[in-house]
């Protein structure tokens, strides 16, 4: 069955309470900075407006940041940095600041969800999930704060050689637009629970859901200045975020050419950096894989969020001699995946986030045609309103083709084939990104060759996507520096010292 977007229909849904309460917040006015614990106009007074992706429609105003709200937000963090009320309490009493944060987010999940599919329009059944997920992120990292051990150092009996970590300081923070509310509560809890404080950019595409978030979390009664959220573009806010020599760390998601600006900025005061980049993540099957599992994963893969997912499943790299048949299954389910209001039960995939975006998406699917692979199914905007676009599937994709190389971030798919093992490590490994990869096969020895074998920060095997706050999260190449989840996130967050006394 085609593919469709019933918005018509759609604009009768029934609004749960949930989805009544984030309306509600929407309307209640122009939505402000948050510094030193106060919400405040931009110094300039500056706003911008934030739309709903699926109905094009203004949802409310935002007081834009730049450089000089970024000044008064460090001049806030720092000050609560070293505040006794932050940096003088016991790990114990960081755990239930944490532990209330999470529970904060359990009583308004429904609230957080709907924000997210207005703002973002993600479909509600993912946001839903996303905001679940963003409690259980906050309920992980407090368990952290009384398990960041130091070390004690052989030495002869005239001195003691101890190490302690220590938290890094005022920690910049700067997000994409794809899932904000997980990307805030990655980078905020991991932060915290390090003892740092945050000065944060959500994306301007979708900042509502973080600014809800940071009201929630200042009923934690949190002290004033551990958490500043200034929502802005990224020439001027966020740039100053990164360029800020009071700033001891920054953290940034988005894509890999922004994330070398950043880098590139930092070197002022040489500040410590974690950038989680852009992908184009091989999934490969195997012919003795469970194809039907397989595919049915492929598909899910690269249209959740609308595509709009890091580390979607792009590539699906199919064995030549299944490549035909596994290609028009793919399409085949591809084609029943509803496209549609976010808020409707049976959607699959909601609208993409911007105009830009969709016509980015668009300009890539021309692109496969012209380099000729072989599109099966979608292609195409759906509607004259809202940013809905086919899920899309090209088949015979050559691995060297600008689709196969380059982020979409959209429901598309290249499906290409290779000849042997080798030939599907080199096809998968042959790409300047290593964020994410799959292997679909029955062979536990190929299973762990070929995962070992794949440059990438995560690599699932009979499986695609799943995440868990203890499975490390980041890429090799120009797929970022450093990691976000598991123990490997708090040496983002943290510094040693090394202490030697001498009897």
């Amino acid at each position: 069955m085609p593919t469709s977007n019933s918005s018509a229909a759609d604009a009768q849904l029934p609004v749960n309470e949930g989805h009544r309460r984030a309306l509600e917040w929407v309307q209640t006015g122009p939505k402000k900075l948050l510094i030193g614990g106060e919400w405040v106009n931009a110094k300039s007074n500056r706003t911008f407006d934030s739309f709903d992706p699926s109905t094009e429609q203004r949802l409310t105003s935002v007081a834009e940041a730049d450089a000089l709200d970024v000044d008064a937000a460090v001049v806030a963090a720092r000050k609560a940095f070293e505040a006794p009320s932050w940096s003088g309490i016991t790990p114990h009493a960081r755990t239930r600041a944490l532990l209330k944060i999470a529970e904060m987010i359990d009583l308004h999940a429904d609230e957080l969800a709907a924000l997210e599919s207005l703002d973002n329009g993600m479909p509600l059944w993912y946001s839903t999930a996303s905001a679940a997920a963003a409690g259980e992120v906050f309920r992980y990292y407090a368990g952290w704060p009384s398990k960041m051990f130091g070390t004690t150092n052989p030495t002869d009996s005239s001195a003691f050689l101890y190490t302690v970590r220590e938290p890094m300081g005022v920690c910049g923070q700067i997000n994409a637009w794809n899932v904000p509310l997980m990307q805030a509560a990655i980078k905020i809890s991991t932060a915290l629970a390090c003892g740092n404080t945050v000065v944060m950019k959500p994306a301007e595409q979708a900042p509502l859901s973080t600014l809800r978030l940071a009201e929630l979390i200042l009923e934690t009664n949190l002290p004033p200045g551990v958490l500043n959220i200034l929502p802005g573009f990224g020439p001027s806010a966020g740039a100053a975020i990164a360029a800020h020599l009071g700033i001891d760390k920054v953290a940034f998601t988005g894509s890999t050419a922004i994330g070398k600006q950043i880098l590139e900025a930092s070197i002022g005061n040489l500040k410590k950096v974690t950038l989680e980049l852009g992908g184009k993540s091989p999934n490969i099957i195997f012919p003795d894989a469970d194809i039907e599992k397989a595919v049915q994963s492929a598909v899910k893969s690269f249209c959740s969020n609308s595509g709009q997912v890091c580390s979607a499943g792009t590539r699906v790299f199919v064995h030549e001699s299944l490549h035909d048949e596994v290609s028009e299954h793919i399409a085949k389910i591809a084609a029943t995946y509803k496209v549609g209001s976010p808020f409707a039960s049976d959607t699959k995939l909601g609208p993409l986030i911007s105009a830009k975006q969709l016509e980015r998406v668009l300009h890539y699917i021309e692109s496969g045609k012209e380099a000729g692979a072989t599109l099966l199914q979608g292609g195409c905007r759906i509607g004259g309103t809202g940013h809905f676009v086919e899920p899309t599937v090209f088949s015979g994709v050559a691995n060297t083709m600008k689709i196969a190389q380059e982020e979409i971030f959209g429901p598309v798919v290249s499906i290409i084939p290779f000849k042997d093992e080798n030939d599907a490590v080199f096809q998968g490994n042959d790409t300047q990104y290593g964020l994410a990869a799959a292997v679909w096969t029955r062979d536990i020895s190929r299973a762990h060759t070929v995962a070992r074998r794949l440059k990438a920060g995560r690599v699932w095997i009979n499986t695609y996507g799943e995440a868990d706050p203890v499975m490390a999260f980041g890429g090799y190449k120009q797929s970022g520096i450093g990691r976000e989840f598991g123990a490997e996130s708090i040496d983002a967050y943290t510094q040693t010292k090394a202490v030697l006394v001498r009897f």
